[in-house]
């Protein structure tokens, strides 16, 4: 769109072509011939081995001299797959593998030349990342080639725990297991030990026993390298199915396993009588507590039940710093629940049906989770006792109504595994108190026709009948709908280039009360492509692309598009780049709006007291969503670590965003958004942390330029000091401060409330 058109507000033709920028680069882009470098001959996977069981003590002291090693199975070829590909790994390091009647055991010796490079800070547990050395242990113990529980440790012996699916690629932080840990730091390297209660474990009932397993050495230096102890083809579409398998596993507990961890939480708020007022004087609440349980049983290896009363599902720290003016739709937060966590992959699929904040304030909750040979399954039940807000999607914009009503919630699913591929059958469904209710439900499917090609599809239909609580929305709602939701993806990964085309379709009406869906009422065609590179050098792995994504309206109206080349690279110190420029264009009002911007993020790992700087955001175009036209506008990003010591960690964040009004009638700053954050953790040990974190939010506006009543400045302030002493995941002591604020028109910061709590809770075994 012409900068004149864009002025006068009028639509872009639906049928016209992409932006010529698009034209340009697709054109280059799909018509080079697929860069023939020469592809190393496979490597065979490793062969299947007999795990060893010990009857010699293991001491869990980061010392692999206790002769329970000795007899131990050995890993020790491990191949570089990143930078390399398939390479011999630059340096050695050998795992040992056992198991008795109660642990599954794995030590780690990692062999380093330069020892006094080691990247080991002391960090928070589930902080083991890439800017440090660490291994990373992927356990399939059914043997499905499907999902891992994934088990980190670094030279400090911190925890990190993970659930990888290969069915969506995702790295899943929110589950928590029970295991000990325990290393050291010597003059050849490092070296770790790893103790694994079979009651952790998920497996099936067979005896003899085969389980998977694939290890990952990350090993920071002049480039991020990456050993696995398996061969991984470049361009396959999975991980888990690389893992080697370990024979002759008997005699494993079959027994039931209960852990109950009950808390009790006690806080005390002091809030200013009138919040607006600053001459308001502070007033104290009576202390507040509160105490609850969580439990599990396993009746069997491979099942698992959960129940809660009144679980404490409060955050310890805020939520990610995400701007929210002149947002489109709901926000989507990260969730980390412990009542949720078993299982959890088997609540993933393409349309997030299961969001677990929307489960807000819970009373009680049952799940039951397991596996019977190829088939799995889960089903939860909750009593909610309200508050938040419903998310109302639609085909431009999201709306929301409060929910302040109880009711009761339930969710499943049915999955049966076919090889690498799955059919599935889920619902949700929650009947809320007084008459009303939300209901979804359909099946699902991926397909693994070849190792490079996933075609995945889903199905969902919901029924709602809003209840009159929802009549004093500041809308209109219909008293009922009943809808679809549908989506097809095929993904086709080579060594050189890749493509995949994906359909949507989300009917008018369509609502997942209990998942996360902000838009509704409209259809959309992908299609994108590219190609990779593998250069030596300064870059190691470059992949150009072209993506063209079409919206468009139930009735067949144009919603607009999408068009965009881009560029990703990955380079030495952990380098990692990505620009795209998009030409896009927006339904908003009833009128189409153009905007073309360029993205850009950056992220290096410059040294071992200098691990991250991160700078990402956009230039160009922005719409303003609010009031209906285009601008000129900016968002950037900027985050830093830095670790004076191996103890102390500092992360300072600052995120800036502004739209101009530089066309038509009406110009100047339309608003200026801000968030400044900064976080300090000084780690004692593996078990103990003291953190502080300071953020101010502010949103300067010129209300002149808007067509509604706004203030002209309005803002926030959190602060928060927490000291954690944890056990295991679920044996912890939290002692915090927290004081918040606002800031008022005078540019002022208000202190509005200030509090502090106690949470401790237990886990008992048995």
């Amino acid at each position: 769109m012409s900068r004149s058109s864009a002025e006068e507000g009028t639509s872009v033709n639906s049928n016209s072509a992409p932006g010529v920028a698009f034209v340009l680069a697709a054109g280059l882009l799909f018509a080079a011939a697929v860069w023939a470098a020469e592809v190393p001959p496979p490597v065979r996977p490793p062969a299947p081995q007999p795990l060893p069981r010990t009857s010699a003590g293991i001491s869990v002291d980061g010392d692999l001299r206790d002769p329970g090693w000795k007899d131990a199975l050995v890993i020790d070829r491990f191949y570089e797959t990143t930078p390399g590909d398939n390479l011999p790994a630059k340096v050695k390091t050998t795992a040992y593998l056992a198991y008795d009647d109660r642990y599954l055991y794995i030590g780690i010796k990692a062999d380093d030349p330069e020892p006094a490079k080691i990247r080991a800070p002391y960090v928070e547990r589930d902080n083991v990342i890439g800017t440090d050395d660490n291994v990373a242990i992927f356990l399939d113990t059914r043997n499905d080639k499907r999902t891992a529980m994934e088990i980190r440790v670094n030279p400090r012996g911190i925890q990190g725990d993970y659930l990888f699916d290969d069915a969506t690629g995702n790295e899943d932080e929110s589950p928590d297991f029970f295991y000990d840990t325990a290393a050291t730091i010597t003059a050849e390297g490092w070296q770790a030990e790893i103790r694994v209660p079979l009651s952790t474990l998920r497996y099936p009932k067979y005896d003899p026993q085969t389980w998977g397993i694939l290890i990952w050495r990350n090993y920071p230096r002049d480039f991020r390298y990456g050993f696995y102890s398996a061969p991984i083809e470049r361009g396959s579409n999975c991980t888990i199915c690389h893992t080697q398998e370990l024979t002759g596993i008997t005699g494993l507990p079959s027994s039931h396993h209960l852990v109950a961890a009950p808390y009790a939480t006690a806080s005390r708020l002091e809030h200013r009588a009138d919040p607006a007022d600053p001459q308001s004087a502070f007033t104290t609440d009576p202390v507040d507590t509160h105490v609850g349980l969580d439990v599990k049983w396993n009746p069997g290896a491979n099942s698992a039940i959960d129940a809660t009363i009144k679980p404490d599902f409060s955050q310890v720290e805020s939520d990610v710093r995400l701007i929210a003016v002149n947002q489109r739709f709901a926000l989507f937060y990260p969730k980390k629940r412990p009542f949720f966590l078993e299982g959890s992959d088997l609540l993933n699929s393409p349309i997030q049906f299961v969001y677990t904040r929307t489960i807000t304030d819970p009373r009680w909750g049952l799940r039951a989770t397991g596996k019977e040979g190829a088939t799995s399954y889960t089903v939860l039940a909750a009593e909610d006792q309200g508050g938040g807000v419903v998310v109302l999607p639609g085909p431009e914009s999201s709306l929301f109504a409060p929910q302040d009503f109880r009711s009761t919630v339930a969710l499943g699913r049915l999955r049966r595994d076919f090889g690498l591929s799955f059919g599935s059958f889920m619902f949700t469904d929650r009947e809320i108190s007084g008459g009303g209710h939300n209901r979804v439900l359909g099946p699902d499917a991926q397909w693994r026709p070849t190792p490079k090609d996933t075609i995945t599809c889903q199905y969902l239909y919901s029924d709602t009948e809003n209840p009159d609580l929802l009549k004093a929305a500041p809308f209109s709602l219909d008293r009922s709908s009943r809808s679809h939701a549908a989506t097809l993806t095929w993904d086709h990964q080579e060594r050189h280039y890749d493509s995949k085309v994906r359909y949507n379709e989300y009917g008018d009406g369509f609502r997942a009360d209990v998942g996360f869906v902000p838009q509704a009422g409209f259809r959309e065609e992908l299609a994108q492509g590219g190609l990779r590179f593998y250069p030596t050098g300064a870059l190691n792995f470059v992949r150009g692309y072209a993506v063209a994504d079409r919206f468009h309206l139930t009735d067949g109206g144009d919603l607009g598009h999408d068009y965009f080349p881009g560029l990703f690279f990955l380079g030495s110190r952990n380098l990692g780049g990505q620009f795209e420029f998009h030409d896009n264009e927006i339904k908003v009002g009833g009128q189409l709006l153009t905007q073309n911007f360029l993205t850009y993020f950056l992220q290096f790992d410059p040294a071992r007291r200098f691990p991250r700087v991160t700078l990402q955001g956009r230039v160009g175009d922005l719409i303003d969503f609010d009031n209906g036209r285009v601008g000129s506008g900016t968002n950037i990003s900027l985050e830093a670590t830095v670790r004076p010591s191996d103890h102390l960690t500092l992360v300072g964040n600052a995120v800036r965003e502004w739209l101009d009004l530089d066309r038509g009638p009406d110009r100047g700053r339309l608003y200026t958004a801000q968030i400044e954050r900064l976080r300090v953790v000084y780690v004692f040990g593996a078990r103990s942390f003291l953190r502080l974190i300071s953020q101010y939010v502010t949103t300067d506006r010129d209300p002149a330029l808007y067509t509604f009543p706004v203030p002209a400045r309005d803002g926030s302030f959190l602060g928060s000091l927490l000291y954690s002493y944890r056990l295991n995941w679920q044996t912890v002591l939290f002692v915090g401060y927290g004081d918040n604020g606002v800031v008022t028109d005078t540019h002022d910061l208000l202190h509005t409330d200030r509090s502090i709590f106690l949470k401790v809770s237990y886990a008992l075994q048995h």
